[in-house]
């Protein structure tokens, strides 16, 4: 617990000047974030075959591409366009028809590696278009993910009785999760409403309450990606707390969420 709490003060001292600042110290923050990602992704050998280590750094370099992708832009509906997804089709579904040294990239390897470059550039690229428009948006995320899984994890140790996903994640419980909930909601709520917006308690309440039940579930989401590679955490890149994943798995989750939801603000 001691090593958990260290890790987690070194971690705060570093990101919250980071994303402060912003500009390109942030810009160049989440890139190598997103890039740590990635290799967690494809350190799941039970996920797919070994790629070749050329379209696993062309991969890596296209990772970027999409998380730079307009980054300057000042709205969030801007949209990576159709020869971006043309191009990364093409780029990384043609490869498996050729043979490899030592390894065979096969088509669902291919689909794999798409899907996980879509996720993280997506999701990265969505972070740094929302410092640009302005910083509370991403307070106001991290206030969503951060409080969610704190009161989740609170309540669920005080009263915590009922499994929620006893399969993904055998400590999860449905108290937990109601607690994580309704807190979850509440503060980041509090802070939209006397921060940032305009609009009526009602729809704040409302968002953060999908938002909050986003983020349990994205947490959910990476829980089985680890059970069906049967390992504990990503990586041990952090101590006490594991990998990029496993501290960013709610708020990748979030991130596509609130982007979706900007669209009726």
């Amino acid at each position: 617990m001691l090593k958990r709490i260290l890790s987690a003060i070194i971690m705060l001292l570093i990101l919250i000047p980071v994303l402060i600042a912003g500009g390109k110290v942030f810009f160049l923050a989440v890139a190598l974030i997103s890039l740590l990602a990635y290799k967690e992704f494809l350190d799941l050998r039970k996920s797919h075959s070994k790629i070749p280590s050329g379209i696993v750094l062309i991969a890596a370099l296209f990772l970027i591409f999409l998380v730079f992708y307009e980054y300057e832009a000042q709205m969030i509906n801007y949209g990576v366009n159709h020869l971006v997804f043309a191009l990364m089709l093409l780029l990384f579904l043609l490869p498996t028809l050729f043979p490899y040294k030592n390894s065979e990239y096969r088509t669902q390897d291919a689909f794999y590696l798409i899907g996980v470059l879509i996720l993280l550039g997506t999701a990265f690229n969505s972070i740094i278009v929302l410092r640009n428009i302005d910083l509370n948006h991403l307070i106001y995320i991290f206030l969503v993910t951060v409080m969610t899984d704190t009161f989740a994890l609170v309540v669920g140790m005080l009263i915590g009785k009922h499994p929620l996903a006893p399969i993904i994640s055998p400590k999860k419980t449905i108290e937990g999760a109601i607690g994580g909930l309704i807190m979850g909601t509440i503060i980041p709520t509090i802070y939209y409403y006397y921060f940032m917006g305009r609009e009526t308690v009602w729809f704040l309440l409302l968002m953060s309450f999908i938002l909050s039940f986003i983020s349990q579930l994205g947490d959910l989401f990476f829980s089985k990606i680890k059970r069906e590679n049967e390992i504990k955490d990503f990586s041990n890149l952090i101590p006490g707390h594991g990998g990029i994943l496993d501290r960013f798995d709610s708020v990748i989750c979030v991130v596509l969420a609130y982007i979706l939801l900007l669209q009726f603000i």
